[in-house]
């Protein structure tokens, strides 16, 4: 299995990197203010993209745990919601790029920009609550209590709120208004990217999840080591006193012994 995981991580780095090589392939943007800067789109969208999938699959996590108090549900949720803000991180780095090389801001408050913003404030409130408490059975149920709560908001600033006729955003734009064509070419190429990132996300989220599963196993064997009873007292052999007598009949019965073990 390790040989495995290590074959498929190594499989999506080479990948990725004829990806990377692909993006420069394809022509410029014409309309783009920065032409050779539109490829920021083949990494911007896959990160946001794969991020809220990864969101959504730590929150249902949640919903498993909570339903079975199963701690792999627990580390399943946590793994993906970990992993997922990488790549929502990268997202909003990548926009606020965008966004400077696009629009000459690097933050302008486009609702689509505070929107994800404050997806990532819930998010990040997640990982504040489960550093708060100590216990992990209390820390997973309120952790998965919060990640349930926060799927509502997520969804609607992710997918809705955006999308709303009363909101005024610059993202749709910037292709529906053609200032950046997707041909064929790119369409390709925009595919296999964010085909190649959600593997990549995948498979951090199952390198953690078998992280934390090992760190889990290793707390059990600690705990029960603790908990061994160290309240015997240690048994010490002593030294007899014997008598001449005994001293002799001792030294009788060993050579009896001995001569019975190797004749002569």
């Amino acid at each position: 299995m390790e040989t495995v995981n290590r074959l498929v991580i190594g499989l999506l780095g080479a990948l990725m990197a004829v990806g990377t090589a692909a993006t420069f392939m394809v022509s410029d943007a014409p309309k783009f203010q920065a032409p050779e800067l539109a490829r920021i789109v083949f990494w911007h969208l896959p990160c946001a993209l794969v991020g809220s999938f990864l969101w959504l699959a730590g929150q249902v996590c949640a919903v498993g745990y909570l339903h079975t108090k199963e701690a792999r549900w627990d580390q399943r949720s946590i793994s993906a919601m970990e992993v997922g803000t990488l790549f929502g991180v990268l997202a909003m780095v990548t926009g606020i790029l965008f966004s400077k090389v696009q629009w000459g801001a690097w933050w302008n408050w486009d609702p689509r920009q505070s929107s994800y913003l404050m997806v990532l404030l819930i998010v990040s409130a997640y990982f504040a609550l489960r550093a708060s408490v100590d216990e992990p059975g209390r820390r997973a149920s309120l952790s998965g209590v919060y990640a349930v709560a926060s799927l509502v908001p997520v969804l609607f600033l992710t997918f809705i709120y955006p999308k709303l006729k009363v909101v005024q955003t610059l993202h749709p734009n910037v292709i529906q208004g053609g200032e950046l064509t997707f041909d064929p070419q790119y369409r390709v190429v925009f595919y296999a990217m964010l085909l190649l990132i959600l593997g990549l996300g995948i498979s951090l989220v199952n390198l953690r999840f078998r992280t934390l599963r090992l760190e889990s196993a290793l707390d059990i064997q600690d705990a029960e080591l603790a908990n061994r009873d160290h309240s015997a007292a240690p048994r010490v052999v002593r030294p007899l006193s014997l008598s001449p007598t005994d001293q002799s009949a001792a030294s009788a019965i060993g050579e009896a012994f001995g001569a019975t073990d190797h004749p002569r």
